[in-house]
């Protein structure tokens, strides 16, 4: 399944970012087994290739997060990363598209998001998204209608809907989805986040 059609089915994205790399592990478990089956594992995680070595070992859809540099996106690739995530344009993208990996890179302004289509972006994570609501999607929708739209950051369960409605693919979802699992916390509180969260995401 390509990057675009996991976006469009799933309309989630975990993002899992731990300082415990069991854990961050374990949560993509829990997670997958909830409903939520494409993963993001920021390499701010300690031993984050590591863990996305053995979530992609499982057969799980998992990219790499906060992708930078070009050797962050060779790194994401060796380690079994289908695709990347950055938080802002630069050598992350550009270095990931040469690769030949799905990117999914991050935009905030109307000029930064078209930046990011020319760049090869295969769709665009519109971040920090709370700053400015469901509304910056809506607004952004109407000059790029065929560009997919991913907002990320500060996005809660009752959320979710919102922000779908106003047109986005799907929606970049972290620590109000995985608390502090991905650190050691409880996966049965994680398992009860992840089921509201699904809920929201399922199209009417």
């Amino acid at each position: 399944m390509t990057l675009i059609e996991a976006l469009t089915a799933h309309r989630l994205v975990a993002v899992i970012r731990g300082t415990d790399p069991a854990a961050c592990v374990r949560t993509a478990a829990v997670l997958v087994d909830n409903g939520i089956s494409l993963l993001e594992v920021s390499l701010t995680s300690t031993d984050a290739l590591k863990v996305i070595e053995r979530v992609a070992a499982s057969g799980v859809q998992v990219g790499a997060g906060t992708v930078l540099t070009a050797a962050d996106a060779r790194d994401a690739r060796d380690a079994g990363a289908s695709f990347t995530v950055t938080p802002a344009l630069g050598e992350g993208v550009t270095a990931s598209v040469e690769l030949g990996l799905p990117v999914l890179a991050g935009a905030l302004t109307p000029s930064e998001v078209l930046a990011a289509h020319r760049a090869g972006a295969t769709a665009v994570k519109i971040f920090p998204a709370s700053s400015l609501g469901p509304g910056h999607i809506t607004a952004l929708r109407a000059p790029f209608p065929d560009i997919p739209l991913v907002p990320v950051g500060g996005i809660g369960a009752d959320d979710v809907r919102r922000y779908l409605a106003a047109g986005a693919l799907a929606v970049g979802v972290g620590s109000p989805l995985t608390g502090d699992a991905p650190d050691g916390g409880d996966p049965v509180d994680l398992a009860r986040r992840v089921r509201a969260f699904v809920d929201q995401a399922v199209r009417p």
